[in-house]
């Protein structure tokens, strides 16, 4: 069993930044991909990026290529998004999520945190 936990959302206006933690608790090691996905009203979940966390191996979606940044700090077992550059088209609930492959598909993620909001305002 794994729990996740995220914090770091809130509200900031276009162009600016947020960084986004996932705290992660219990048996990590059959579950050595932590990603982060984010859902929209009335869209559908979108993988963001992903982290193989035993190599560092990355992968991003292309809407946030050159914007967001995701990476780790093992002692801590947290996983973080750097979003730069925001702009309101990034405006949703960010969940984190393990798993054992590096994708961005939801359904290969075993484990869910309850979501962080992200509102960017023009």
């Amino acid at each position: 069993q794994v729990t996740l936990v995220e914090s770091g959302g809130g509200s900031v206006q276009a162009g600016g930044s947020l960084r986004l933690s996932c705290v992660a608790s219990g048996y990590l090691y059959s579950s050595p991909v932590m990603a982060w996905f984010r859902q929209a009203p009335g869209n559908e979940r979108e993988g963001v990026a992903s982290i193989f966390t035993r190599h560092t191996a990355t992968l991003y979606a292309d809407s946030v290529k050159g914007r967001f940044t995701i990476s780790q700090d093992n002692a801590q077992n947290t996983v973080y998004l750097q979003m730069n550059s925001l702009s309101p088209g990034d405006t949703a609930m960010y969940y984190c999520a393990a798993g054992n492959l590096l994708t961005l598909r939801g359904e290969s993620f075993r484990y869910w945190g309850q979501g962080t909001q992200v509102t960017v305002s023009s």
